[in-house]
This record gives C-alpha cells, structure tokens and sequence, in this order.
C-alpha cells in the first residue's frame, strides 16, 4: 500500500510527458497485448500521437475479458518506467453479461434496494473480468422523451433520482474498494444537465437558470457524491454558454470548492477537442487550456492534453500545479482500488466462467424485470391470461431477442430468454400460437395473412410491439416518438377480429401511444427487460407475478405537448378543467394539458382502497415534524404490492413552486382483504428550495398535501409551515 506522500513523491519523480500522458485515455486498439494490436499504427497516426505516450498513458477504455486484460497490463507494465499500472473502464450500465432492464425501467419499480443489487452483481461480473471502473450511473434528469438517452435515466423526478444514484454508487462501490476487490469505481454522469438538451436533440445546447439548474438538474449528482462515488463525467453540452469540458464554475466552483468533490473528473468521449465545434476553443490549444483549467483530470479520446499541455506550461499559461493535481488524483483512486499491489485486481478467467452470467445473477434480472413492468390499460380484466384460453401471440417482438436495450456491454442477445418460448413453456405450445405479423418497420400482405390466421382460431391477441434497440440510446432521439407504421397497421388489423387484444410494448422511452391506446383492451410497458425478459414478462402475463412498476416519467398524450412532466408550475391563467371551453387560458385547442398517463401511475390485477389521511397537527416548525397517515386495503382477490406516494405544494413561495412535488412513499404488500397503514414523517427541512439569490430555506405559509397512488389521483390536506 502507498500512503499520499508517497504517491505524491511518484508524482515529482514522473516528467512532464509522463504526467500529461497519465491523463490520456485511449481504447485498446493502441495497446500490445489485445487481439487488435495489429491495428496500433493507424490510430496513433490519426490522433498524432507518439508510442512513448501510449505506453505513459493513464487509462483504457472498452476493453474487457479477464486475460486481455491480464495481457494488456502486464505488457504495459513491462515498460512502464515508475510501475503506474492501467485503469480499465467500460460504460457498464445495466449489467456486464448479465443484462438488467434499462435504468429507466429500473426506476419504474421503485425498488432502490434492488437496484442497488443490480449494480452489486454488474460489478461482481466486470471486476472478475478485469475493469476497474464503469462510466454510471447516469442520473440525468429528463423531461423529453424524445431524447434517445432517457432509456439511461431514472425518470423525471429530483428527489427519485437522487435516491437511485446512491443507491447504484453503494452497489457498484461498496465500502471499501481496496478490500471488496469484487467492487468498480463508479463514475456519475453527465455532469450537468445533459438530459435538458433543446429538442431531446442529443449533444443539443442546454441553457437555463442556475436556480433552476441547483433545483431540480443537480441534486441526484449531489446524491452520487454523498454516496462516495469516486468519478465524474463531465458533459457533451453546453452549460450557460459554456461546453461543460471547460466549464469552470461548474467544475471548480460548484463541483470541486462548493461541493468538495476530490475524486477524478474525466470528459466524455472528445468532448474536450468539441470545444472548438462548439465555438468555444480556437484549436486543440485553446481547448486543453480551457479543459485542464476547469480541473478535467483525464482526456477520453482526444490528444489536446499531451500535445500542447507542456508548451501551455512552459508559457507559464498554465501551472504545473494543476496537472500535479490531477496526475495525483488518478494516483489515488488506482491505490484505492489496489492495483500498486495488484495491478490484475480481481481479473481472474477461471473465476469469470464461473461468475459471469449465473443462475444466481439472471435470476436477479429476473426479479427486477417483473417489477420494472407496468401495466397501463386493463380493461375487463383480460390480464392476466387464462391458462385455459388460446393465445394468439403476434408481432415483431413475439420471438425477438431484441429485448436487451442500449449499452447492454457484453450482454449477447441470443442468451435472451424470447416472451413466445417462455409463454409456450407455461401454457403449452397447444395453447400459445405464433406469428411474427410485421417487422418492426415494415409489413407485408403475407405476414397480415399469416397472423389474421392464426388469431382466427385465438380466444384473445397478444401483441408484442416496440422499439428495436438503435431507436433509443446515444444519438437514437426521435421526433416522432410513435411506434412505427407497420406496427400500428397490424394491430388494425388484428383489432377487426374483434377478439380481446393485449398489448405488451418492448422500448426505451415514453411513447405517444395513439394507435395503440385505443385499439387495445390491456397495455403492458415492458421496457427493454434485460437477459431474462422474456420469462419475467410471461410471469406477468400469465399472473405467476401481479405488476407492481409505477411510471417515472409521464407518457404524453401526443409529441406536441412535450416537455411534459408532473412538477410543473402553474401560470397567472391556469386551465379549470370545469371550464375547457375558455380561450384565454394556458391551454391548447387541440389536446389536453395533462398527460395520457402521469408520473407515478401503473395498475395491478388486484385493487387498492385509500382511508382518509391522517395528520398529526396543522401545523409544522422546525421543531415538529407532521406525521401523515394513511390506510390502504387490498378490496381485490390477488396478493398486490401499492406504491402509496406523499406529495406537497408550497401554496406561495418567493419564486413560485411546482403544482406538486414528490417527498416520500411507501410500498405496502397486502393480501387479499388485508389492510395497510402507509406512515409518512415530513420535516421542516423537506419543504425547503433554492430562492432567487440561491438560498436554500423553506417559507412559512400554506402547504397542501396529497397522498395517493399517482401524482394525479389523490387525496388532499393542508397544513401551515410556523
């Protein structure tokens, strides 16, 4: 073990050129000892970079695999003249081989304690397989579901998010990364504000208030901090005019001095070298001034840092101080994880057959794919499926192994479990019949032939729909966020059968759901489930698991009304939804104000009944807090988990405050007949915000409070703050 004044003391005796090269981030395709080696020349030439700074570099991007790794190192460390080893990293997001649903899906089970498991077994599977740290979690904010990204958020919502980043950096961290060698360095992302990008456009410009920025964009970043994580990722965008890789108030001001973040700071892939398409860099020159200056530690992909850092220096426009303390923060966290003693850590290709991809992991990704499901629509009850009735199975995602979702790592989509073999497995091939009915984007008169056969001889349609996997994730954002043409024409077609229809929707956004809401009798949102959807949806499908997932983000009623999310604020003409026909009012002609289907909302095969609330007093100070309360009884006949969600609104603050802001829930599991009580504590310190100089304190005045299953269908009281 090193203690910091001997990693200090390596620090002076590396050169320049040693420093600068120790912040450089390459892929492997530069490195001896991977089976692309042969293709060294070529990108060294392109980035103009010399092997002496290779074989000086700090870390390695996007490679994995317990003996490439243990090969890579050890040929590196061979010409490392101090013994630095390599960092490897990897954008492990949601699982390594074993495959989670997207985080997006993750947050729609309001299980942070699973997903915090999720993040435990992710980083089991890629430290046995040699990285060191993974590029999550993201924990953007998002209010656009055209955005192709929102399939890596939690949702909507500040205070939910901030409760799943921390749940993730404990999973992917750990106590002690020295000792849980089975542990990854988390590094959180995209600082800041990536989600907010103009238009769901990806790489867009982000431009807003910084009241608005601290209120509802930063704290889930603050969250992962508290949590430990060990890096950050800045930004592609612009954050108040300023690309984030240079952004010095956000870096040094608010991360490093405000917040006392004291961990590694790496830019995403060339944002730095993006400065100057952004028109904030003359040059490479100008853009490592910039960068290195706003305390960016380590350059992914571009060379702006060893090419022009040491003229930069010896100008005396920048200080070597700075690259000391970013070379002495890299140092840090590889003695953190070990790897001056170990520099293989936890790589190891015996363990990885045994580890990766187990019984005991999938089972996991099991477990939260049933709970990540949502049920939308369950009119007449015809979910779940008889085990008696014929089923016609039909649609592009019947047999789809496409159900894994954007940077699912190593995860292979053949290992998918497929929703038409595990429906089949559990009502009997007699009873489920298949047909493909349409590719995800197109349809033939032959494929409609083949499924308006086979749902002839059906008791009831189930329809497999979705996004195939490039619709969503980086660059995949959408104008049209509809499913495509071909899907909807087939499901009029089926719908003419007048059979029962079930819609199960495999995707990574918030959809417009016209074409699919009304011609459907139930609609399941099943996300990109991971490596064992298709058993996980069958389960639900088939009632073997009762849905349990509540929405994250709002579902629009049309594209048109995007942005659209439930903690919105109210205007000085307000829609009364007793009085649409009014003109002057903020509203549309054309469509409601609210969403199809709010932030919080799912259904459950069972049904739940709300008491009246329960306040401890009418009155809140700084010295008591409110105890609200609430019963809830199971008035169905299936066992059902409810999601009981306490909201507030500040009636008058000194700016103004959303209609309604989730504080706390509840999740109760009862029996059928049985009743819950849902028990909320709500301080003084959680009705507080950002005023317009930035102060964060709450305001005496009226409070309403609202307890329910949904951010829209609740109850209602009031208190005042003294």
């Amino acid at each position: 073990m090193m203690n910091n004044e001997q990693l200090i003391d390596l620090v002076g005796q590396m050169t320049l050129e040693e420093k600068t090269a120790q912040l450089l981030q390459l892929t492997s395709n530069f490195y001896e000892g991977t089976d692309t080696q042969g293709q060294i020349t070529g990108p060294m030439e392109e980035m103009g970079i010399t092997q002496q700074s290779v074989y000086a570099s700090g870390s390695i991007l996007g490679l994995s695999g317990a003996q490439a790794i243990i090969d890579v190192q050890q040929a590196y460390m061979e010409k490392s003249r101090l013994g630095i080893p390599l960092l490897f990293m990897a954008d492990v997001v949601h699982g390594f081989k074993t495959i989670f649903p997207i985080p997006l899906a993750i947050g729609c089970s309001w299980d942070t304690q699973l997903a915090e498991k999720s993040a435990e077994i992710a980083a089991r599977e890629s430290a046995v397989s040699g990285l060191h740290v993974t590029f999550a979690p993201m924990v953007d904010l998002v209010r656009d579901p055209r955005w192709g990204r929102v399939m890596e958020t939690t949702g909507e919502d500040p205070y939910l998010n901030s409760l799943f980043a921390a749940a993730f950096v404990r999973g992917y961290q750990g106590d002690n990364l020295q000792e849980e060698t089975d542990r990854l360095a988390a590094c959180v992302k995209h600082f800041a504000a990536y989600g907010a990008a103009e238009g769901g456009r990806d790489y867009n410009t982000v431009d807003m208030s910084e009241r608005n920025l601290r209120e509802y964009y930063l704290p889930a970043y603050k969250a992962a901090l508290d949590a430990g994580v060990e890096m950050v990722m800045a930004s592609f965008n612009t954050v108040d005019g300023i690309p984030a890789s240079g952004n010095e108030k956000l870096m040094r001001d608010i991360l490093r001095e405000e917040w006392g973040f004291e961990g590694v700071l790496i830019s995403d892939w060339a944002s730095i070298r993006e400065m100057i398409a952004h028109g904030a860099a003359e040059d490479d020159r100008e853009a490592a001034y910039r960068a290195i200056r706003a305390g960016v530690d380590i350059e992914m992909m571009t060379p702006c840092y060893v090419h022009h850092l040491p003229a930069l220096i010896a100008s005396g426009e920048v200080s070597e101080k700075l690259i000391d303390e970013a070379v002495l923060r890299i140092l840090q966290l590889k003695e953190k994880l070990g790897l001056f003693d170990n520099p293989f850590r936890a790589a190891n290709p015996e363990r990885e057959r045994e580890i990766v991809f187990s019984k005991e992991h999938r089972q996991v990704s099991y477990e939260l794919a049933t709970k990540s499901a949502v049920l939308l629509k369950n009119a007449n009850d015809i979910l779940p499926l008889n085990p008696q009735a014929h089923i016609a199975l039909i649609g592009p995602f019947a047999e789809s192994e496409d159900i894994l979702g954007w940077w699912s790592c190593e995860g292979v989509k053949a290992d998918a479990v497929k929703l038409g073999t595990a429906l089949q497995e559990r009502l009997g091939t007699d009873h489920v019949h298949l047909a493909q009915g349409s590719g995800v984007h197109t349809i033939t008169s032959e494929q409609i032939a083949e499924a308006l056969e086979v749902a002839s001889k059906a008791d009831l349609i189930v329809l497999a729909l979705g996004e195939d996997s490039e619709m969503s994730g980086e660059g995949g954002s959408r104008t049209d966020i509809r499913l495509p043409g071909a899907q909807l024409e087939l499901i009029k077609h089926l719908r003419s059968t007048g059979k029962p229809l079930a819609t199960v929707i495999f995707n990574g956004r918030p959809l417009d759901l016209h074409g699919i809401w009304e011609e459907s009798d139930a609609v399941l949102e099943a996300w990109f489930p991971g490596s064992e959807g298709g058993a996980a949806i069958a389960n639900v499908l088939t009632g073997v698991v009762n849905p349990s997932g509540r929405l994250t983000m709002s579902f629009p009623q049309s594209v048109g009304q995007v942005p659209v999310y439930y903690n919105h604020f109210n205007t000085g003409r307000p829609l009364n939804p007793q009085k649409t026909e009014e003109r002057y009012v903020s509203k549309y002609i054309d469509s409601p104000n609210d969403p199809l289907l709010p932030f919080g909302y799912g259904l459950s095969y069972t049904t739940f009944e709300y008491g009246s609330l329960d306040i401890s007093s009418q009155e809140l100070s700084n010295e008591l807090p409110l105890t609200i309360k609430v019963k809830v009884t199971n008035t169905g006949e299936r066992t059902g988990v409810e999601t009981v969600q306490l909201y507030v609104r500040d009636v008058t603050g000194e700016v103004v405050r959303p209609m309604r802001e989730l504080k706390d829930y509840v999740k109760l599991e009862l029996a059928p007949g049985e009743t819950g009580t849902a028990t909320f504590t709500l301080s003084e310190a959680q009705l507080r915000y950002h005023h317009s100089d930035l102060s964060y304190r709450s305001d005496k005045g009226t409070f309403h409070v609202y307890v329910g299953s949904n951010s829209r269908d609740t109850q209602e009281s009031s208190f005042q703050l003294v």
